[in-house]
């Protein structure tokens, strides 16, 4: 089983676009495994974007530890883990308005780091359908998990494997991340942040 902690990042898709989030079904029940940690925590990476109707912002969040089983190039199994309370801004980096976004992202109002410190993405199955993979697996943000099929690809060069999602969007709402969310707030007008949540992230073994 391949266990993804997503952190509470949330890539939200640019104002104005089209856009469609991935179905959520009820958690798939799995036995638990034990995955050695072999994941390069320096390449790894989960990124983000976020709009509202005044602009929009992006950052990263670090992965604290992982691993991830590849056989004849057929992704297996794997787990890995995101630090919620490594949260960055990237659009604002260096100034006042990045920390205030960052330490916003962490609070209790929002992804709840204190008592949330990691979310995350418990790989369930692997569909390779005609060089296009599909993995479906549990994504727990704060008390809720869900199960979701995204879509990504798996690399391996000199014997150091990449594991890369495709960018897919999930409601947040769905997840108990109520900040700004006109579907659990009335009365917000333009004071919404988009409840779409667009994410992408990079996975690199040692």
């Amino acid at each position: 089983m391949i266990a993804v902690v997503v952190v509470s990042t949330v890539l939200f898709s640019c104002k104005g676009e089209k856009k469609e989030k991935i179905v959520v079904k009820e958690e798939v029940k799995v036995e638990e495994t034990t995955i050695v940690n072999n994941v390069d925590l320096t390449p790894s990476v989960m990124t983000w974007k976020g709009t509202k109707p005044t602009g929009s912002h992006n950052g990263t969040v670090s992965f604290t530890s992982g691993g991830m089983v590849v056989e004849n190039g057929v992704l297996k199994d794997g787990e890995f883990v995101i630090d919620m309370s490594t949260i960055k801004n990237l659009d604002m980096a260096g100034s006042e308005g990045a920390g205030k976004l960052e330490k916003h992202l962490k609070a209790p109002d929002f992804f709840d780091v204190a008592l949330y410190p990691t979310s995350k993405f418990v790989i369930t199955s692997v569909l390779e359908v005609e060089g296009n993979m599909a993995v479906t697996g549990n994504l727990t943000i704060k008390d809720v998990t869900k199960s979701i099929t995204i879509p990504a690809s798996v690399s391996t060069v000199d014997g150091i494997t990449t594991f890369k999602s495709e960018l897919f969007n999930i409601d947040r709402a769905d997840f108990n991340v109520k900040y700004g969310s006109k579907r659990w707030i009335e009365g917000l007008k333009d004071k919404f942040i988009d409840d779409l949540v667009e994410m992408s992230f990079t996975v690199v073994t040692k």
